[in-house]
Order: structure tokens, then sequence, then C-alpha cells
């Protein structure tokens, strides 16, 4: 057999025509949209599968993807459309004469039911080969099965209905055993439910349909030649295995709802949309004399499932004598409707024929049009032909029937990723609202679309529908972009003015006043929408300009919240003495440059409310810009007010802990001027050291000095180590102060005893008083008596000086007495150390002959070495090689020079007759002898054991690789 379904392009394309619309339509703007003629695929795409059938086609059914044909008398073609290359082929078995009236194949593919013209039925598992004949069926001639799409299985069909030519709906059950290919009795009943007749009586049942709705109710739909019968029941839950009899019992004796048409074809058939896979059926179509009736299923309804029924008849072409349409099949938005020699395609939406496919006479006269409910695929044969119909697109010009129907939402529905079918969908929706006089929907559907913005402005004006108008120009604004700044400003603008008039209208009428204060929302919300703010803020100068010139200060003042200006609310309420507000505006947004602009004004009318604001920002606040304003406040204030200024000064100062001079000096030109007691505490405070003092000194000093305020003065002398200075004005104070201030110089104590000098001279010649001049000298032990004598008068007698004269001379005693002591202390050192060389000369120590060297450990005795009182033992050289690399510098260069000396010295003299006092004469030039050389180098290689002393110790921290030296060491180790 030639390969099966190797599908190819059939010439007999038919190209579906697209309505011509605006080629482009532009505003200013937002640019164009170029509605551009495409040349598209046919919705219904037809193919010729490339199969030559070695008999005549007698019966096709398909889904699920799965296929099945009859061809010829006895064989039967099984493929499964994901394998198209793998067909299998079934015979039949029959003898006599016998052959196939209808096939049927259940949703999921794997029951197929062959009807027989000799009224006998056969049964094939899709997983088996072997047709099996159903005893029970014998003698009915099947015309309709109404599959159970609920509880079938690929081995059970769950309770099925079957309808025959004779009227009798039977309900049956078809199993596959587990055990075995089939049971005894694949159908495991069938069992008459009901008969439908038509008035002349009994009729076949030509389809059957089973649905579930809510609520465990289930619609059964069933057709005759001229009638659509409903039956309409609930099956317990838990009881739909046991059938549908229950559903038709309750019509036993009464007929169910029917419709009814009175012309015949000989049979009928009905078609069904279902949209996904398991779910339940939208849409139907049924085939009948008359012609077709179609509409949707609501499932909701308690009677009837039918909803929004409507008849398409048949057109003049169509002659049920002639001519009879063969079968029905239905999309989404069509029914296609097989005829003899061509197919037809008809628009549910419209009942207007939008394609027809005629095919050639070779191909014979078609036979039977089905559709595989999976995969939506639409199959036509005749007895020799195959062919099949893609569905693509369906959808692609159900915008334009639904806009023509005035549904626009459907039409914008299916037309949202197509902008310039949208475009038209929007423009007549506008258009028809326009009409409608619904002006605000019409300014809302013409801001979507691409008019000219101008004749839209311009048709809203004529109607003087102002509220439409800036209702098209709010939408308008709101769809521009970014980029668009010049349209952005204009339609800002225009809003702008159109609020402000319709406000100025509506605030004069107080029958109005709701629709004012919506309205005036509204503007608001508009002046504060984050969409406009940038453009706002760029052109608020306009807006500030369109504002004034409507003398609408309250939504000036708005406006300039929103753009954060301010400054200009700021100076709007002190313009209207409006104080506490403006402070409020600036506590609330804490700009410190507002707060300096405008706190001299503030300050004059609140000034503790100011303060506390001040206080409350904080650091935030640079007090040396706040100084101006104090300043010029506190010259026209009393007392009380200057409080307030020094309040936040003593904030800075003290909370803030600020160190800024000109704050500092201002607190305590504050404190002279108004509070003399608290100037002293804050110079206390502030302490002595002058680099630790914040206030300028020499201001401070004049300062106090004009006001008077000596103490202040003598703290300043203090703090700037002017100690004479200090005690000159201490001694026009308090003689106590004066003492104070003489104890500071510790270190210097000829400058304390001329301190001291002065207090006495003072006491003595100002004071005139003899024991006061005693007790300095009891309180400062650098004077004496005969330091202050010269200060007395000569009548003065010596009685009052006898205790100090003769404490004097006991003091002289004591001193001489502890130097003497001192001198004999000196005697007796010196004498122990002269005691303590002579010994460590003769201090010696032992070294056997198998000593070796801590360094090299090498034997000791080969050379020179060194002897430590650790016992530790080095050669010469090994010791200075470990020394040298760790001594300072300048020692190591001192070494090297006492090497050069000691080799210069160690050279034989070309004499052999040497004087014997060359080496006096050598001393005498001033040369060192080589013992001398020696002994030097010594001291800096022997002082101390380079394991046990000092050296060792500050190397602890020493790596032991030479950085430098590093990488050539890690690559010895490689």
């Amino acid at each position: 057999m030639a390969s099966i379904l190797d599908e190819y392009e059939d010439s007999l394309h038919r190209s579906v025509s697209v309505p011509q619309s605006r080629a482009s339509v532009g505003i200013p703007h937002s640019g164009y949209v170029n509605a551009r003629l495409e040349k598209e695929t046919p919705i219904f795409n037809k193919q010729r599968i490339d199969f030559a059938p070695p008999e005549k086609i007698n019966s096709l059914v398909v889904s699920s993807n799965q296929l099945c044909m009859s061809l010829g008398k006895d064989t039967l073609l099984r493929i499964d459309l994901g394998k198209p290359d793998e067909p299998n082929q079934v015979e039949l078995g029959r003898k006599d004469e016998a052959k196939v009236y209808k096939m049927f194949l259940d949703h999921t593919g794997s029951h197929l039911l062959i009807a027989l013209n000799t009224s006998e039925c056969l049964y094939l598992n899709r997983s088996v080969q072997k047709v099996r004949a159903l005893s029970r069926w014998k003698g009915h001639l099947i015309e309709s099965v109404g599959w159970n799409k609920f509880l079938g299985s690929e081995t059970n069909t769950g309770p099925i209905l079957v309808g025959t030519s004779q009227g009798q709906i039977y309900e049956a059950e078809i199993s596959v055993s587990e055990g075995s290919l089939f049971s005894t009795n694949p159908d495991q009943y069938f069992r008459q439910v009901y008969t439908l007749e038509e008035e002349s009586g009994p009729a076949p049942v030509c389809c059957l349909e089973i649905e579930r709705g809510l609520e465990g109710k289930f619609f059964i739909i069933a057709t005759t030649r001229k009638r659509l019968f409903q039956f309409v029941g609930k099956v317990p839950e838990g009881t739909e295995q046991q059938g549908f009899s229950s559903i038709f019992a309750v019509h036993a004796d009464h007929l169910p709802s029917f419709r009814e048409f009175p012309a015949n074809l000989g049979f009928s058939e009905i078609a069904f949309y279902t949209p996904k896979l398991r779910s339940n059926p939208r849409s139907f179509a049924w085939m009948m004399g008359n012609g077709v009736l179609y509409g949707t299923l609501d499932y909701s309804r308690p009677d009837s499932i039918l909803s929004d029924e409507r008849v398409w008849v048949y057109p003049p072409d169509i002659d049920i004598t002639v001519n009879k349409p063969i079968s029905i099949v239905l999309t989404q938005f069509h029914f296609l409707l097989l005829l003899p020699d061509r197919v037809k395609a008809v628009c549910t939406l419209n009942g207007q024929v939008v394609f027809q496919d005629p095919f050639l006479e070779k191909f014979g006269s078609l036979t039977r049009m089905i559709k595989d409910p999976t995969v939506q695929q639409i199959w036509i044969h005749t007895e020799k032909v195959v062919f099949r119909y893609h569905v693509q697109r369906e959808s692609r010009d159900v915008w334009k029937m639904y806009m023509n129907m005035n549904k626009f939402d459907l039409a914008k529905e299916y037309c949202k990723d197509r902008p310039e079918c949208l475009d038209i969908v929007l423009a007549k929706e506008a258009e028809h609202c326009f009409q409608n006089k619904r002006y605000l929907d019409s300014a809302k559907c013409y801001a979507l679309t691409q008019n000219y913005f101008e004749e839209i402005a311009l048709k809203f004006i004529e109607a003087k529908q102002e509220e439409a108008l800036m209702e098209f120009l709010i939408k308008k604004l709101s769809n521009l972009k970014p980029s668009e700044k010049t349209q952005t400003t204009l339609l800002t603008t225009w809003l702008t003015e159109l609020y402000l008039n319709w406000l100025g209208i509506l605030q004069g009428d107080p029958s109005q006043r709701n629709l004012y204060l919506d309205t005036r929302e509204k503007f608001r919300t508009f002046l504060s929408s984050p969409k406009n703010k940038d453009c706002l803020f760029n052109n608020r100068a306009s807006i500030y300009e369109l504002l004034a010139s409507h003398g609408d200060t309250e939504h000036m003042v708005y406006f300039a919240v929103i753009m954060q200006d301010y400054e200009r609310v700021v100076a709007h309420h002190c313009q209207h003495d409006e104080y506490d507000e403006a402070l409020n505006v600036l506590s609330r947004h804490r700009d410190e440059k507002l707060f300096y602009k405008f706190s001299p004004v503030l300050i004059q009318h609140i000034p503790k409310k100011v303060v506390d604001a001040w206080i409350s920002m904080g650091s935030r606040l640079d007090a040396r810009n706040l100084i101006p304003a104090l300043v010029n406040y506190s010259q026209s204030a009393s007392t009380q007010q200057i409080n307030e200024a020094i309040r936040y000064m003593e904030f800075c100062v003290y909370q803030l802990e600020e160190t800024q001079q000109a704050i500092h000096n201002y607190l305590l030109s504050l404190y002279a001027l108004c509070r003399p007691d608290s100037l002293l505490s804050y110079l206390e405070q502030a302490g002595t050291n002058p680099n630790r003092i914040h206030y300028d000194l020499k201001y401070a000093l004049r300062l106090c000095a004009e006001h008077g305020h000596h103490r202040a003065c003598v703290h300043i002398y203090k703090v700037m180590e002017l100690y004479e200075e200090a005690v000159d004005l201490a001694l026009q104070v308090d003689v106590d102060l004066a003492k104070s201030c003489a104890d500071l110089p510790e270190d210097d104590e000829e400058l304390r005893k001329k301190l001291w000098l002065k207090i006495a001279r003072h006491v003595v010649q100002e004071e005139k008083d003899v024991k006061k001049a005693m007790a300095c000298l009891s309180s400062c032990a650098l004077l004496k008596i005969e330091d202050v004598l010269p200060f007395f008068p000569d009548f003065v007698t010596i009685d009052h000086f006898k205790e100090a004269i003769c404490n004097s001379l006991e003091d002289y005693n004591k001193h001489i007495e502890e130097l003497k002591r001192e001198m004999e202390e000196a005697t007796q050192s010196a004498k122990r150390i002269r005691e303590d060389i002579q010994e460590m000369r003769n201090k010696y120590g032992s070294v056997e002959p198998q000593e070796k060297c801590a360094a090299c450990d090498f034997p000791l005795l080969n050379r020179p070495f060194y002897l430590f009182l650790c016992g530790h033992m080095f050669h010469y050289d090994c010791l200075l090689q470990a020394v040298f690399p760790n001594l300072p510098a300048y020692k190591q260069a001192k070494l090297e020079d006492l090497q050069k000396k000691l080799a210069a010295t160690s050279q034989p003299s070309k004499s052999h007759h040497r004087p014997k006092d060359a080496d006096a004469i050598s001393l005498g030039k001033g040369q060192q002898s080589r013992e001398q050389i020696k002994a030097d180098i010594d001291d800096i290689v022997a002082a101390e054991c380079v394991y046990c002393g000092e050296l060792m110790i500050r190397s602890i921290d020493k790596p032991f690789i030479d950085p430098q030296k590093y990488e050539e060491e890690m690559q010895s180790w490689l």
C-alpha cells in the first residue's frame, strides 16, 4: 500500500478577502497607525491526503487523533495520526453480503462500533485486533450513539445510549475483560429506555448527545428527522454507573420538550462546539429540513439548555430535493455544510455565507464530513479521496461583525492584538455614543483612537459639552508617551484653564455646592497626579499665572505644596499674618534654607514657637545661619524675649555639642548682657585648656571687661596663662582668688614666687595686715621671711617675726644636715662600685676541649671565640655574622670602620727592623692601639648573648624567610 497521510498542498485553496480599512489615520501627537492589507491564509485551509484506497471508502470516523475507515466490504483501516506511517488493517471476517452501514468512535478513540446493514453490530477496541459481535444488539439497525464522556475509559464505555432506525433508545455498556481479550459477552447489557415518535409514529433516532450540567443534572439531546428532544433529570451522586433509566422514566407518560420543523431531509444531524478538551460544549447547530437551528448552550437553565436560538434558512441554491446537505460541522464562529459538490461555511454571528469551496467532479460525490473535537480538524471524504481542513485564526474578522452589531466590548476583545482594527472599533463606538448623546463615554473612546485631535475637540466644543471635552483631554493626556512633552504641556495647560473656568462658575452658585466640591477634588487629583508632575513642574510659572489670573489663592497654595514650592507657601502665609501656619509648613517639610530665610520674620511674632521648631530640627540647622535673626530680634526685644535666644544657644552648645566659635561667642555676649551668673559657670565648664575652648578668648576678655565681670576676666587670664594680670585683677576682687591664681604656674617656681610676693606686698602695703602676711609665708614654701621683710615699714617690731625667723633658721640647719648625709652616701656608693669592678676583672670561665660553637656546631677551640655568663659560646666570626644584620645602621658603619682599622694594624711592616718605640710614635699621633680597636669591637659584638639578650626578643616578629628572598626560597623547594 502506498504511504499513508503524506500530505501536500492542494491547489484548490480559496483566498478570503479582507475588507479594506483606512490606510493611515494620524494625530499630531500620537503618530500614525498603518493598516496594511496583508495576504492572509484562508480560515479554512484545505489539504488533500495523498492516499489512494485500494477499495472504495464506505465510512470514516476520527476522534482523539485516531482515524478509522471502512474500505470495501470486509476491510477496516485504523491509523494513529501521531504515527501515520504505521497503519493497522483489520478484517471483519464476514462471509455474507453484509456491508458497513455506519461507524461510531468514542471521544477517547478507544471504542469503535460498526453497524452493519443486516441489523447487526460489531465492536473493536483500539488495543485488540479481533472484531467481536454484539449479540444483544442483533436485530437493530443502529443510527446513533451517545457516548458517556464522564465515566468512559479505554476498557469500558460506561453507560451509553444507542438510537435505532425504529425510534428506540437503548442503554448499553461494553467492557473489555482484563483477563482475556473479551469476556463471554462484551456487551454487558442492552435495554430499551425510550421510543421517539413523530406525528406519523416512531422515527429514526438520528443523533444522541449526553451532557452534564450543574449539581448532578444531566441533559440528553435526541433528534429525529424533524424533531429535537431534550431529556433533563438528575442522577443521584454515586449511582451514575447505573445509567440513565431514571431520566427517561420521568417522561414515560408524557412527551419531553422538543422543537419541531415541518420540512424533512429524511435525516438530521446535530453538531457541537467544545472550546477546550474535557469541557462542556458551548454551542450547537442542528441541520434539518428547513435549515440550520443554531445557538448556545446554557447549563444553568432548568428545563432546556438551548439558548439564543436562531434559524439559518437554506438559500435558493440549496434544494433539499436535488442537492440537500449531507453533513454539518460546527466551529467557534462558523458552521460548515457539506453539499454533494461543495462545502459552504456560514458565520454564526450574522448568518452570512463567508466561504464556499467547490470540489472537482473527478473526486466523485462528497460522502461525509466529520470533525475531530480534540484537535479541531475537519475531515471530508468521497469514495476515492480524503480531504482535511485546518482552521486557522478563525476569529480574525469577528471583531468587524461584532462592531457592526454594536457589540463593541466583544469586538475589542477579538482585535486587542491588532491595533489598526482596535482603532476602527473605538472610533465606531465613540461615534455611536456621541450620536446617542452619551458624551462622556464617547470622550473616553475617542481618547483611545488615532483620529485627529483637533476634529474631536471641536466636535465637543460645538456640542457645548465642556465636561466631555475635559474627560477627552484627561484620557488623551494619560495615553501620551513621556517623550511627547509638547503635547503634554498643551493638554495640561488647557485642562487647568477648563477646570478653573468650571470651578469659577460653580463657586458662585450655592445650589451646585456638591458638584463644586466634586469638581474641586477632581482638579486637585489632576494637579497631584504623579504622571503630570514633571510637566506641571516644568511649566509651574504658567500654572501660577493661570491661578493668579483667576484669583484662586486656595489652589495656588495647594499647587505650591504639590510642587514642593514651600517658599511660596510660607511667603503667602506671612503676607497674610498667618505666622503659625507658616511655621507649621516649615516644621512639616523641614527645609533648612526656608528656615534660614523666614526665621527673621517669624521670630519677631512667635519667638517661643520658632525656637521650639529650631530645637526640633536638631543638627539639621546650622545655628550660625540663625544668629543674624537672633541678633536683630535681641536688639529690639526685652530681657524675657532674649531668654529664647539664650535657650536655643544653650541647646546648641550643651545638647548638640556645637564647637563653632561664632555660636559660643554669641552665647557669651548674651550671658554678659543678661545672665552674669551663668557667665562664670559657662566659662568654668568650658575648662582651662585653650585647645579645647571653643570661644574666642580675646573677645571674651574684652566683653567681660566692658561689662565689669572681673571674676570672669580673672578666669580668662588664667586660661590665657597671663598669671600676673590674673593676680593683679584678682587682688582687686578677693585675696583668696589671687592666691588660687598664684599657685597655677607649677613648673615655674620663679614666677610663682613673684606672684606670691605681689600678694604679700598687697597684704602688707594695701591692707597693712601683718598676720595675713605671715599667713602668706605658710601658704607658699617659696617665700622666706627675708623676702617679705622689705615690704614692712621701719617701725614694725621684731616680735611679729620672731617665730618666722626661728623657723627659717631651723630649716637652714635641716637642709645642711641633709646635704652632709647625701655626701656620705655618695662616698660609700663609689667605694662599692670600685670593688665590683676589681672583682669582675678577676672573674673567669672554663672551656672543655669538646665544647662546640652554639651557632655552627663546630669545635669551639679551633678559632677565636666568646664565652658568655649564660653558658653560650660562639666563634668570633659566627657571633659577628649573627649580630651584624640586627645592629642599627650607625653601629654597622662603626663596626665596619673598626674592622678596617684592625686589618690595617695587622699588616706586617715593610721594614724588618721597626723601631721599638713605633707604637709609642703612633699613639703620639692620635691613632688607636690594636688592643683598643679590639675592645671597641667587643663592646659592639659581644655586648650581650645573641640567644639570651634583647636581640632575640626584638627578632620575635621577624619572618623565618626574608620576604625579598621568599620567591627564590619557594622555587628551591619545588
